[in-house]
């Protein structure tokens, strides 16, 4: 180990953990571990537990968060406050943590500058970005939330900073591609020739979705169902029909696959209503191709042949193993911050 360049970049999120190892100059390693938060910090006590077993002793530790929103903490600086001193009690000296423009600081300044430290893990992967690529619009679709950033002239352009910022501006969307309830993704779908009122309440995900429409990688849905009950399509029928006041067998498979696709539509429009926006800004060359990151590619592509652009993997801009590639464009933030370095 003498020698050697070993550093863990994290992205500690509300409900998983990402994890990238980047080792005498490529990326080696990529983990996410499934971290509810809400539930209490020994899930993040647990998640760190099972990564670091795989990675073994790392000297060098580089953070980044949106995990300080859990509400298990009363605010977002007693959020940024804590996670920081849990994390380096975790992993030592060796921690920094991502401030945004600031770049990297030591977790007790982090902790003073929970403005810039917290829900900062899309400017570490657009200024990574930004090192590679003169201009693009960068884009990670994840679990549970979406972010949209322009790159011009090798530097992020984002309007807004802080969550209440970027929600105004287009920059965040709180759409993702499994958690997300779908109560949030739209008002009614068609449904046997009549349009279906969704009911207001936590019934199913977008994981059921992505199941039945058929581009749903199972390991991508870490959280438990809505109803506790299997992962399977017979269940995720049941669990859609739900949200329409019905049972699975009120429908043929083949319905509830049309209105799984039409969530996924009016998903996609919401993403692309967001994106226009900041599109609409007027800073990126027509031809700007679109970086794709998160579980949310499949839709991603399909948004990027709409607007007639290029496409980039975020895993393309790092040097790592070609089975992490998948892995990698997964965990965006944390490949970022491994890749980058030094302070």
């Amino acid at each position: 180990m003498t020698g050697m360049d070993r550093r863990l970049g994290w992205d500690v999120g509300g409900a998983h953990l990402k994890a990238a190892l980047f080792e005498n100059g490529r990326l080696v390693g990529v983990w996410q571990e499934p971290s509810p938060l809400w539930r209490g910090m020994e899930h993040l006590d647990s998640a760190l537990d099972r990564i670091l077993a795989a990675t073994g002793a790392v000297q060098h530790h580089h953070l980044t968060m949106t995990g300080e929103l859990a509400d298990i903490f009363q605010d977002r600086a007693s959020g940024v406050r804590l996670l920081c001193e849990r994390l380096a009690a975790r992993l030592g000296a060796g921690l920094r943590v991502h401030a945004g423009p600031r770049g990297l600081m030591s977790p007790a300044e982090a902790a003073r500058h929970p403005a810039l430290v917290g829900s900062a893990n899309w400017h570490a992967s657009a200024a990574f970005v930004a090192l590679a690529l003169d201009n693009a619009l960068f884009i990670d679709m994840g679990s549970t939330t979406t972010d949209i950033v322009p790159i011009a002239g090798r530097a992020v352009r984002n309007a807004g900073y802080t969550d209440s910022e970027r929600l105004a501006c287009g920059e965040l969307v709180y759409q993702g591609f499994t958690r997300t309830s779908l109560m949030a993704v739209a008002r009614a779908v068609p449904f046997q020739g009549r349009m279906a009122p969704l009911m207001a309440e936590h019934f199913a995900t977008m994981a059921d979705v992505a199941r039945l429409a058929g581009h749903l990688d199972e390991g991508d849905d870490q959280m438990p169902t809505a109803d506790g009950r299997d992962k399977t399509p017979a269940h995720s029928r049941a669990r859609l029909a739900r949200m329409l006041g019905a049972d699975a067998a009120d429908g043929s498979d083949e319905d509830w696959r049309a209105v799984a696709l039409a969530l996924t539509e009016a998903q996609l429009r919401l993403v692309h209503d967001a994106l226009s926006l900041v599109l609409s800004r007027g800073e990126l060359a027509p031809d700007a191709p679109l970086v794709i990151a998160g579980t949310g590619r499949p839709l991603l592509r399909r948004l990027a042949q709409r607007l007639d652009r290029g496409v980039i993997e975020f895993a393309d801009l790092a040097d790592c193993r070609s089975g992490l590639r998948e892995a990698a464009s997964r965990a965006a933030p944390a490949v970022a911050l491994a890749c980058m370095g030094k302070e």
